[in-house]
């Protein structure tokens, strides 16, 4: 047994020599691995938003309730969510190029096997397979990412990273819901098959030789028990709540409790653990915490919002799937346009100055948006989507400056593994949330509209006199009315929630600035800096 099973503290581990460094990758070589590093990811970020928008076709082929076919996104957010702050152990234990190839691969078989699968109970078994070998490829693709290119040069690896992470939950939906209505929805599984492919073959053809190879470590069983425990109620809750009504439901409190009580254990197990499963020492940090914790409130609001205008959109303001992507997927104009500019500059300029920016811009987007009506025309929520491009220029590189700022080179996978666990949670919390806010701020605005309809109003009367002269029954002159009504408060429970994530992120600027400077030069790099 480890020696801080014993109930006592255990003597922190000696810092783990770093592996020999290797020269940045050059010409066609860079060009390809970034590619390949890319594509990996992108294929990654997809698959959590793809299955989204086809969860009725499925249900209705496997022969199942929409409510049952939800597991499939539910099985592998769990999944993933457990296997992501792994990624540090599951570095040393197999070797960064190793584990990432082997994650690709395994993923495109799940992505096979998903689409294969003859009933709903495979469906979501092979889903959580595909969860678990998911969790690694994210953190370590940023990780060999940043060893590809001089350390000057880091800002603009990491530009070229998030734009896949935040491009990708945006195109999810659109691809997989015109897949599902023009071919079959096994093919959102199937296109990863060749995506992957590639990916992997380039991976391991250009990086193999830069593998550290894989360490002997020994296994935190307890850790892994407690983590499984603490992730998987906690996901579980965050996407069953809605459903289930929140506290109103015992199985909702019951995974509550078990999570507060495993995560608590767990915490005290891994702080006190030679060998922690999850390195959680790093949250000692200063830049390491606030830039998580900015990073990933910011991407909670972020995802949240971006879940909740489609939405709007297509239920309440007529718009079809096609013209709802029209509406947002413009969104990646400007991010692609600035954010070489901003990796090349994090490195010259304070990294907390670009996050304001960031932030600013993305407070202005949802203030406009929080001014939309009924009347709104495309153009009007066109100009919002193209300038939260900007905003997502400025915030994914300064933000993992800050976070990755002062670690060494062999603390990176960690690092990375954690910070994207921490994000990855917030997104999936930030949905949740911002949907079942939407549906309770309509319901109150809803009770507020309604009050105005009775006979002393003469607006409600007359409309109801001119609905029935046009042929209209009176049950069908109110179901008009309750139709409208209901458009009305969809309407001002969204613009309630764009308005409160503008204060959010005005409010989340303050927390930039309790992080230290930058080192100027190692932005990115996950060297230099302050702690």
């Amino acid at each position: 047994m480890p020696d801080g099973a014993a109930g006592r503290p255990a003597v922190p581990p000696a810092p783990t020599a770093p592996p020999a460094a290797h020269e940045p990758l050059k010409g066609g070589q860079l060009v390809l691995g970034t590619l390949a590093l890319s594509l990996a990811t992108f294929m990654n970020v997809l698959d959590t938003s793809i299955a989204n928008v086809s969860i009725p076709a499925i249900a209705g082929d496997m022969g199942v309730s929409p409510a049952q076919g939800t597991w499939v996104i539910t099985s592998f957010a769990v999944a993933n969510a457990i296997s992501v702050p792994l990624t540090g152990w599951l570095t040393q234990r197999f070797g960064q190029v190793r584990l990432f190839t082997l994650s690709v691969l395994l993923f495109v078989l799940a992505s096979w096997l998903c689409g294969l699968a003859p009933s709903i109970e495979m469906l979501i078994a092979f889903r959580v397979l595909q969860g678990l070998v998911a969790g690694p490829m994210i953190p370590l693709s940023q990780t060999l990412l940043l060893a590809s290119y001089p350390r000057a040069m880091a800002g603009t690896a990491m530009a070229m990273w998030s734009m896949t992470v935040l491009v990708a939950p945006v195109a999810g939906p659109l691809l997989g819901g015109w897949i599902t209505d023009n071919i079959a929805w096994p093919w959102i599984f199937y296109i990863n098959i060749p995506v992957g492919l590639g990916a992997a073959a380039l991976t391991w053809s250009i990086y193999r030789s830069r593998d550290p190879g894989p360490r002997r470590v020994p296994l935190d069983v307890v850790g892994l028990v407690l983590l499984v425990l603490f992730v998987g109620a906690m996901q579980i809750m965050i996407d069953k709540g809605k459903e289930l009504d929140w506290f109103a439901s015992g199985e909702i409190v019951m995974l509550a409790v078990v999570s507060v009580v495993s995560f608590m254990f767990f915490l005290a197990w891994e702080l006190t653990e030679r060998h922690p499963i999850v390195e959680i020492r790093l949250f000692a940090r200063r830049n390491f915490v606030a830039g998580t914790l900015a990073l990933s409130v910011a991407y909670g609001l972020f995802f949240g919002n971006v879940v909740l205008l489609p939405l709007w959109l297509q239920q309440h303001m007529g718009y079809t799937a096609t013209w709802a992507g029209l509406a947002t997927a413009p969104v990646g104009l400007l991010a692609i346009v600035l954010s070489p500019w901003v990796g090349k500059n994090v490195g010259r300029i304070d990294p907390r100055r670009l996050a304001t920016v960031a932030f600013l811009g993305f407070a202005l987007v949802l203030w406009m948006r929080s001014l939309f009506n009924t009347q709104a025309d495309f153009t009007t929520i066109l100009i919002p989507t193209l300038l939260q491009g900007a905003a997502m220029a400025f915030f994914f590189i300064p933000l993992q400056a800050i976070v990755f700022s002062g670690l060494a080179p062999h603390q990176t996978p960690s690092a990375a593994g954690l910070s994207n666990f921490v994000r990855i949670t917030a997104g999936a919390v930030g949905t949740s949330l911002f949907t079942t806010l939407w549906e309770d701020r309509a319901a109150l605005h809803h009770a507020q509209l309604v009050e105005s309809i009775h006979l002393g109003n003469p607006t409600a009367v007359a409309t109801l006199a001119q609905l029935r002269a046009s042929g209209m029954s009176q049950e069908q002159a109110l179901a008009t009315v309750d139709r409208l009504i209901n458009q009305q408060a969809f309407t001002l429970a969204v613009t309630d929630l764009f308005y409160l994530s503008a204060v959010m992120f005005f409010v989340l600027i303050v927390l930039i600035w309790f992080t230290r400077p930058v080192a100027q030069g190692s932005a990115g790099a996950g060297g230099g800096g302050a702690h």
